[in-house]
């Protein structure tokens, strides 16, 4: 029986075994003023950053929390990583309360602290069973990841020592918490042992080498032996990559919440000292967080379409090399704390020396910053919402405003904007042509004497205008407005580019000019709804003209397409017999959250068995390689994110693409070219083209067959 314990009564002596148990708690406080300075050094550091929005919409920001923290709703998605660091995870957090809960059993009675009973079904349950479960999970969790480590070392995560030691001593303190608690039932002939499954084992199997005493000794040598890795640990942690424990719930809790459209800053002209970003002080705290919240897990750069091609881009390297900055300059940016009133926050430090970011010898090169096609996957991939593309842009802006830097194909384009209006230097169509051809007149808001006749403007864009190959899409995006008895009308050759280009080229200056103008003009006709076929335009409508103003009901033609269907105003009455897959455009997906309106409209315009999901799609897509300004920029050939793309494409069944961009629609179709096998045929189509074809007159189609 039990020394000490009531028999008959499922429990267990706190402490059996160790005298002189209250010196531990004699450590706990410098152990944890260690730790807490380890975070504090942090925080300040984090504080000399600019202000930013982080403890607003507390509902939403609690949602989140609970999904990317507490569920970790992104990090599961990796059955890996689902596995082992949720074990680790979930594990070490079932732990920490059973050992509070130890303490507090022992002395929280006495300040009448009321715990998890130590009694009864409540100690065979939790105490027993779940800890040595979730205890077991943590173990087996840490021999994988040595396992990954040491010899299958896949190329996205960083190998450092730090990591190698944080594993052992989590496996320490884990290893020694089942000898510790194997040997005391041993030696008690613990009645409740089973409920205990590994400390029976492990009791079971070393009453069959060592004698009593011995375990007994053993025990209490290992018990504290626990306890010292358990408090070196707690000591030790936020001083290393560990921190994240602390700092990625925090991330998750203070991330954007208006999506990833929405995530550019805007720059002040008025009062920045600098255009962009090129110092550590130019950063919010926001940002500083961004870099200690990193967990060095690479999926940002496993997913980064730039870096899958062999390009230098690494978004995990430029968060790595940029909290390397932070630290390797901690005196200095102490200093500038100092001389600021120790950083509160609320206004970046005056006069704050430059602690260059870019530099050629580092991952926030030019040439890596210029290979961002700003897709997000980066950001969409990260278990912890770091938010890498905002500071790819940050950094592009300063080299282009301040150091007039970028490639040459870039700069090609912000002459066009500048002098045309458009980022096509080459083209010879004006903004009215490609209405040539349609059987109806499309009326011009500069032409109509009543501004407000048309309910809705449809929004070109200069993909679809002065490109020819996307002509056919805006041409069946009008005619299907005609068919459904839209009142619609376009701006002509008033319209401009809405200055996406500008933007995340990193011309911030003269995408706000160009933003102000248009909305001048939208407002003049007094527009309310746009429609438009280009998720890069729908996009700046969406999420930042209203920054300047520019409130509008904003559709891409996929939703509004749709909802005519809905409405029956579309009628689908042929199908399409070919396999269609649809490719996601990143600007509609990731960006928005918009994968279903393209995928209903195929849904009625193609039979079940001829729809198929490419394998990577929705907010895994891949991007097409035109966005950023890179549908402009002439890639080498073995280099070309459009390839990458167009591979998957013919490496599968499909036979028609079916896009919702012009961007994704020139640069895929351009990349099937170049893949395609001898004699394979697959025909790159906008849905409005394969809603058209469907509804007549169009492309010729087969008739109607039941799905």
């Amino acid at each position: 029986m039990m020394e000490g314990v009531a028999e008959g009564v499922a429990t267990r002596e706190v402490y059996w075994n160790i005298p002189y148990h209250s010196l531990l708690y004699l450590f706990l406080a410098p152990t944890l003023a260690i730790a807490a300075f380890g975070l504090y050094r942090k925080v300040r550091l984090w504080r000399l950053g600019a202000p930013a929005l982080g403890f607003d919409r507390l509902p939403e920001r609690m949602d989140i929390f609970l999904r990317s923290a507490v569920a970790q709703e992104r990090t599961v998605r990796d059955r890996y990583a689902a596995l082992v660091h949720t074990g680790l995870y979930a594990g070490f957090a079932i732990l920490i309360l059973a050992t509070t809960n130890v303490a507090l059993f022992e002395y929280g009675e006495k300040i009448g602290v009321h715990v998890i009973s130590f009694e009864g079904w409540p100690y065979l349950i939790f105490q027993s069973l779940i800890v040595d479960l979730f205890g077991l999970w943590v173990t087996l969790a840490v021999g994988l990841f040595l396992w990954r480590r040491l010899k299958t070392k896949p190329k996205q995560l960083v190998y450092t020592d730090e990591s190698n030691r944080l594993l052992l001593l989590i496996g320490l303190i884990s290893v020694t918490g089942f000898v510790v608690e194997g040997w005391r039932i041993a030696v008690t002939d613990d009645p409740w042992a089973l409920w205990s499954p590994v400390g029976f084992v492990v009791a079971a199997s070393s009453d069959l080498i060592l004698n009593d005493d011995l375990m007994r000794f053993g025990h209490r040598f290992s018990w504290w032996l626990h306890m010292v890795a358990s408090f070196a640990f707690i000591a030790y942690a936020p001083y290393t990559k560990m921190a994240h424990a602390v700092t990625a719930p925090l991330n998750i809790f203070t991330a954007n919440l208006d999506g990833y459209g929405a995530s550019l800053k805007q720059i002040d002209f008025e009062t920045a000292e600098r255009l962009g970003v090129n110092s550590l002080t130019d950063y919010s705290w926001r940002d500083l967080l961004d870099l200690d919240a990193c967990t060095e897990c690479g999926r940002c750069t496993a997913v980064c379409p730039a870096n899958t091609v062999g390009k230098s881009l690494s978004p995990r390297d430029i968060i790595l090399d940029l909290r390397k900055l932070m630290y390797d300059s901690e005196s200095e940016l102490l200093k500038i704390a100092a001389k600021n009133g120790n950083g509160n926050g609320d206004s970046p430090p005056e006069e704050a020396p430059v602690i260059p970011v870019i530099d050629e010898n580092t991952a926030v090169s030019p040439e890596a910053l210029f290979s961002c096609t700003t897709c997000a996957a980066c950001m969409e991939a990260c278990p912890v919402h770091i938010e890498q593309m905002p500071k790819i842009i940050d950094a592009r802006r300063f080299l282009v405003m301040e150091e007039a830097e970028f490639p040459e194909g870039m700069m090609e384009v912000v002459t066009s904007l500048e002098s045309r209006n458009h980022p096509f230097p080459g083209t010879q169509f004006n903004r009215v042509d490609w209405t040539e051809g349609l059987d109806f007149e499309i009326d011009v808001l500069a032409d109509m004497s009543d501004p407000h006749e048309a309910e809705v403007l449809f929004w070109v864009g200069c993909g679809g205008a002065l490109v020819e190959r996307n002509r056919s899409t805006v041409q069946a995006t009008a005619t299907l407005l005609k068919k459904a008895g839209v009142k619609f009308a376009i701006l002509g050759r008033e319209e401009s580019c809405t200055g996406d280009p500008a933007r995340r080229i990193g011309n911030e200056f003269l995408y706000e000019m160009m933003a102000k103008g248009n909305i001048d003009t939208l407002d003049r006709y007094g527009v309310k709804q746009v429609v438009t076929s280009c998720p890069h335009c729908f996009n700046t409508f969406e999420n930042e003209y209203p920054h300047f103003g520019g409130e509008y009901e904003v559709h891409h033609h996929s939703q509004f397409l749709q909802k005519l269907l809905e409405e029956g105003k579309l009628v689908a009455e042929n199908k399409e017999k070919r396999n269609v897959a649809f490719h996601d455009p990143c600007y509609l997906g990731r960006h928005n959250g918009e994968f279903d309106a393209p995928r209903d409209i195929l849904a009625e315009t193609v039979p079940r068995k001829n729809r198929m999901e490419l394998e990577r799609s929705k907010g895994n897509s891949f991007c097409c390689g035109g966005g950023g300004g890179m549908a402009f920029v002439d890639e080498p050939p073995d280099k070309r994110v459009n390839q990458e793309r167009a591979q998957e494409v013919v490496d599968s069944d499909a036979e028609v693409l079916a896009v919702g961009c012009p961007f994704c629609a020139t640069m895929l179709e351009d990349g099937i070219g170049a893949r395609k096998k001898e004699g394979q045929e697959i025909e790159v189509l906008d849905v409005a083209e394969i809603l058209l074809a469907s509804t007549g007159p169009g492309r010729p189609v087969e008739p109607t067959e039941a799905e």
